[in-house]
């Protein structure tokens, strides 16, 4: 049993807010979490096995060696009341049975797109837009990748004009810092709008 002296001491508890990592296979949603996460992250990555031979498609990242088996985890504290908690999804169709678990609870999300491979990100916009999750979508610029402009992307997608659409690299803080404040700006004006 903890004392008076302890309870008084612990502060309060602080607001958890969860947002969701989404995109294809190979998008770079392990890196993102694990660039801006405080924490060392949660991560179910594994070496890829004949097992996945015909099954994940390789087309544009042959050079993957891992995928995410279940999900990826990481902590920001925002403030001494706010801590934000990532979750990053599995990119293939044969773990798509966990984001319907994963999305209870999600304030907003992060759709990562890869232009080598964009149609990999369309089950994951459409799977935001039925659950009215707001999202913004962030190309990850691979090296030796086509660029392409964010109206560009937002056309190819069929995105409303609401949503936000930005360009960053996972790998660098600074950019994946961008996507984030990004999505709260917009996770904001969304609960703002009336309905």
């Amino acid at each position: 049993m903890a004392s008076n002296d302890s309870e008084q001491n612990a502060g309060p508890i602080p607001s958890a807010i969860k947002i969701l990592v989404a995109g294809g296979f190979g998008a770079g949603k392990t890196t993102l979490v694990g660039t801006l996460s405080e924490i060392p992250p949660l991560s179910t990555e594994e070496h890829m096995t004949e097992a996945s031979l015909g099954v994940d498609d390789l087309e544009g990242v042959e050079q993957k060696t891992t995928t995410t088996v279940a999900l990826d985890f990481g902590r920001i504290t925002i403030s001494d009341d706010i801590v934000l908690y990532m979750f990053g999804t599995p990119g293939q169709d044969r773990f798509w049975f966990l984001w319907e678990e994963l999305v209870t609870g999600a304030l907003g999300a992060v759709v990562l797109a890869d232009t080598r491979r964009l149609e990999t990100c369309f089950s994951a916009v459409d799977f935001f837009e039925r659950h009215h999750v707001p999202f913004v979508v962030a190309v990850n610029c691979f090296e030796g990748a086509h660029r392409y402009a964010s109206e560009e992307v937002r056309e190819a997608l069929d995105l409303s004009e609401r949503v936000p659409v930005l360009l960053c690299d996972a790998r660098t803080r600074h950019s994946s810092k961008d996507v984030l404040l990004t999505l709260i700006r917009h996770v904001a004006d969304t609960m703002a709008m009336p309905a």
